[in-house]
This record gives structure tokens, sequence and C-alpha cells, in this order.
């Protein structure tokens, strides 16, 4: 006698630089704490994989207030990096999160190759950690970290320093705020990176005018939400023409129609960040809007539609 028919639902599995992800939805640093906030509303297994909040060579109490304004269809957020430093990290909050059975990817943060170098060694080799993203463009720590941002070469110094200690993939994260985006990617390529992630925030400002003051603490900070998706796809889409390895798509994602066009575009995952603020469910809601969109259209795996739009010449 035959077995019975089940009927199961598309794939939603991706691999991303030699790692098996059950999904292609993953946080993004710096909107998501390490997750266990949000824990209460759903269960964060469900994830592609938890990428947390970054990790600097020593604890940062972070920039003075105010660090978060919000902006029509977007926020500005100057928060400065704060976290209790990799030894405190380590010892507490990675063995909460690594108990969660997901990939965690760890989001350093330094001021120069030395200490990227060193961050990565030493966090690479810890249980628990599946990827290393470099966060070579967060626009709101201080003088030095536009040259991390926007020149190639420095991009190409720090990753193929990182490359020989860090024991898992490398994910540089990379800046918007460049005029050339696709060469950054080309340098971290060249360079070793396994993937990139893109895009950070956009360097951005508010002014108070009954005070006539910046509105945040730190003057300006980095701009992400809705308002910066099509900037954020534009520069997906370049990126992935230019490069062979995978690109992780970021930038103003807050609904399952958002990811699938990250992924139309080439992405080969995306994180979801600004939206967990409005919205808590935003990353279940869009898995589970992935799923529904798949079987409706008759699609038995996600890997299908992984550059459908791209129109090459």
């Amino acid at each position: 006698m035959r077995e019975p028919h089940v009927a199961t639902g598309p794939s939603l599995a991706v691999e991303v630089a030699g790692m098996r992800l059950q999904n292609p939805v993953l946080s993004a640093s710096g909107c998501f704490g390490w997750g266990e906030e949000y824990a209460r509303f759903w269960d964060l297994r469900r994830m592609g994989a938890l990428v947390g909040k970054a990790v600097t060579p020593h604890a940062r109490p972070g920039n003075p207030d105010v660090r978060i304004a919000e902006t029509p269809a977007g926020m500005l957020n100057a928060i400065g990096l704060q976290n209790p430093g990799p030894a405190a990290f380590r010892e507490t909050i990675l063995p909460r999160v690594h108990s969660l059975g997901i990939p965690i990817w760890v989001n350093v943060s330094a001021n120069s190759v030395q200490e990227y170098v060193d961050l990565c060694g030493m966090l690479s080799a810890e249980p628990g950690v599946s990827a290393i993203e470099l966060n070579l463009s967060c626009p709101n720590v201080g003088r030095g970290r536009a040259e991390f941002c926007v020149a190639p070469d420095a991009v190409a110094e720090t990753v193929s320093a990182c490359r020989p200690v860090c024991r898992c993939p490398l994910i540089p994260k990379l800046s918007p705020n460049t005029t050339d985006i696709a060469a950054l990617a080309r340098a971290a390529e060249s360079a070793g990176a396994d993937a990139v992630s893109l895009i950070n925030t956009l360097v951005g400002m508010a002014i108070d005018v009954d005070r006539r003051r910046p509105v945040l603490g730190n003057r300006t900070g980095g701009l992400s939400g809705p308002a910066v998706k099509p900037v954020a796809l534009r520069m997906v889409y370049e990126v992935v023409g230019a490069v062979s390895i995978p690109v992780i798509g970021i930038g103003g994602i807050a609904c399952w129609r958002d990811a699938l066009e990250f992924l139309m575009a080439g992405a080969t995952a995306v994180q979801v960040g600004t939206a967990n603020f409005f919205n808590p469910m935003a990353i279940p809601e869009i898995l589970d809007g992935l799923e529904t969109w798949l079987r409706r259209n008759e699609i038995a795996d996600v890997r299908e539609i992984i550059g459908a739009a791209r129109l090459e010449k």
C-alpha cells in the first residue's frame, strides 16, 4: 500500500557563505538587541539567523541624549554603539542566545584595523558564533569612521587583515555614504569576504526649530526605515551584479513585499531592522507572507525567485 501523500509547504532554506539557513529572513544589527525583548511576542527560532547588536573592543556608554528622532517614514539614530564589551558579551549574552539553536552572527565595530583583527580572532573562536559581520559603516561613532566607510582600499585592508584570524564566515557590512558601493563590495570580495551585507544607515540630521539646535545630541545620525528602501534596493541590485559572493539586503524592509523585492533583486537573504521598533511582529509576518506568496504562485523553493527581476545585458 502506498503511503498517503503529505502536503508540504515551499522551502525557504537558503545558503549564505556555506551556512544553511532555514529561511532568508534575519534580524539587523542594532535594531533587535539580542532578541530577548522580542521573545515575548514570537519564537525567535523561526529566524534564519540572529544578527545582534555591535560588539566593540571595550564597553561603550554610547552617545549623549537625544539618541533617536522620528522622521517621515523612518528614524534617525545616534546610539553610538552602546554595548557592554566583548568580555560581558562572551560571558553573559552569547550563552543565552546560543541556546536558541539558530545561527548567531556577531556584528563587530572598531576604530582601527588592529582592533578589528583582535575582535575577529577573539569572537570567531567562541562556540556558538556562526559568522562575523564587520561593521565598516557605522556613521555615528566619530572621526576616522569615514575612512572605513568610503575607501575601497581601506575596506580591502581591513578584510584581508581579519580573514586569516576569523574562524567563521566574514561578512563586511557596507556603507551607502559613498559614490560607488559596488567598488567597496568588489574590494571586500577580493580581500576574502564570504558575503557582504548592505546597506547601513544614511547620514542624516534633524533640527529643532524652536530650540534652534540639532535634535540629536550627536548632531547627525543614521537614517533608516522605509524612506531608505529605494536607495538600498538599488544598491543591492548594483552589488549583486558586481560580485560573485552572496549579498544580504538591508534597508527599509517592513513587510513581505519589501523582502521579495530584495530577493528578486538578487539578495540571498535580508535583514529586518527599523520595522521591529514599530511592529515587533515584523519578522514572523514577513516569513508568513513569503510562504503564502510562494504557495499561491506554486513556487516550491524560494531560491527560484532570487534574482528573478535582474535584467542582465
